[in-house]
């Protein structure tokens, strides 16, 4: 990782805007909005900072047995018209992360393509007003653990779709997808264009949501239904590629071996925030979709307000599970952050069912954005305190690392469970090894 540590007076000045922001709303949990703080005038958290330079980052090993690769396909659905694209109809970016037959002449895929990168860095380096320098996070020159284009181990794999949380890219989740790939499922990750900052080839990019405009019902609602068309046109385009077919727009050679490393006849689905509740109506609409899970995210229009969703009212056939952070989705009335869609969904659902919480944790911590920020400040602070202060404010007082292992093996077992039909005995019943994670129900 880079060395940005600044010279002593300077992380002095830091460190007090760092401490300020604690009183700033940097314990939010509503989506990402940028709030600019003024920067030290004599250039301190500033570029021209001689001791500043962007922080690289350490992605968690993958925990299970396969050599990962991946690929991006750009996707055009002719079937809903889009004036605002080129085409004039829909258009997508994915990634398909996969047991790669064992090879070291492909190179290692980076976090996020540049455009990205930077549009995603500007959003987080102001965030909750961190006061941070603009390039702080050198997501494009972070290395993933999954190599370009590699060949396809040659045998079926379960096939997993994910949906980022609202104005995320689909790359904020690479250490839970890249530890379920290495476990030997496919994992589809999709941006939701105009929502999800999205680049496509030649280096198009479309931001997004603007990063201070939070969601309200009516677009809550025209997202989701978005989420879902988007998720099954994907596995339509699955489908062609298992057919011998190339959906690619722009005709890229796809990796050898991907159609045949696709077991289409076990699909799931899981989602962040807007994301969960996206997966849980995609399963409820689409029954090729065998099971699926929300991270922390309401099944509501609106966290407080309502509507519940059709999924909510309805339930599912299908098996399900609900991960949730302590300040989110509690399916009981009389505690704390009650949340009525998980309720609801809880007493109407006719599939299996699980309700998880990770405890301590905030509703960030079900992304990369719990390692990412905490390797950053401790390359800026070195082993400050005010790192634990500002930490529990982001993402709770879970530990990251922990954290991250607990929520790899819930939703390794999950779908271990669910779509290879392998009994977990960790889905029975609260664990020992995992005392952060409580059956709240």
């Amino acid at each position: 990782m880079a060395n940005s540590r600044p010279t002593a007076g300077r992380t002095l000045s830091r460190r007090r805007i760092l401490a300020g922001s604690l009183g700033l709303g940097v314990a939010l949990t509503t989506p990402a909005v940028a709030r600019a703080v003024p920067f030290d005038p004599h250039g301190v958290g500033t570029r021209d900072d001689p001791n500043f330079h962007p922080v690289t980052f350490r992605l968690p090993a993958p925990t299970g047995r396969k050599s990962l690769g991946t690929t991006a396909l750009h996707l055009v659905d002719r079937s809903r018209p889009d004036p605002r694209m080129p085409s004039g109809h829909r258009e997508l970016m994915i990634s398909l992360w996969y047991p790669a037959s064992m090879t070291r002449e492909a190179p290692f895929a980076k976090y996020m393509p540049a455009r990205t990168a930077a549009e995603v860095d500007e959003a987080w380096t102001g965030e909750y007003g961190l006061a941070l320098p603009t390039g702080s996070f050198d997501f494009a020159g972070t290395e993933t653990h999954s190599r370009v284009d590699a060949a396809m181990q040659p045998i079926p794999h379960p096939v997993v779709l994910f949906s980022p949380g609202y104005q995320y890219s689909r790359f904020v989740n690479t250490a839970q997808v890249e530890d379920l790939a290495s476990r030997g499922y496919v994992v589809v990750t999709l941006d939701h264009t105009h929502e999800t900052p999205t680049e496509f080839p030649g280096g198009r990019f479309l931001p997004g949501v603007p990063a201070d405009q939070l969601p309200d019902p009516v677009f809550t609602r025209q997202a989701v239904e978005t989420r879902t068309a988007d998720a099954r046109f994907v596995l339509d385009q699955l489908e062609r590629i298992v057919a011998g077919r190339n959906p690619d727009a722009d005709g890229k050679t796809l990796p050898a071996g991907l159609g045949g490393g696709l077991d289409l006849q076990r699909v799931g689905m899981f989602g962040f925030g807007l994301g969960g509740y996206a997966a849980a109506n995609t399963l409820l609409v689409d029954r090729r979709f065998a099971a699926g899970l929300t991270l922390d995210g309401t099944l509501q229009d609106d966290p407080v307000n309502g509507p519940l969703g059709e999924v909510a009212r309805k339930g599912l056939d299908q098996p399900f599970l609900l991960f949730g952070s302590d300040t989110s989705q509690r399916t009981d009335e009389g505690k704390e952050y009650y949340d009525r869609s998980w309720a609801g969904f809880w007493d109407a659902q006719r599939g299996w069912k699980l309700n998880l919480e990770l405890a301590g944790a905030k509703q960030k911590a079900f992304t990369d954005y719990q390692f990412v920020f905490d390797q950053l400040f401790r390359a800026i602070y070195g082993d400050d305190e005010i790192i634990t202060s500002v930490m529990t404010a982001l993402v709770g007082s879970v530990d990251p690392g922990r954290s991250v292992l607990a929520q790899r093996q819930y939703l390794g077992a999950f779908f271990d469970q669910n779509l290879r039909g392998r009994p977990e005995l960790l889905l029975r019943g609260e664990s020992a090894k995992f005392p952060e994670v409580r059956f709240a129900r």
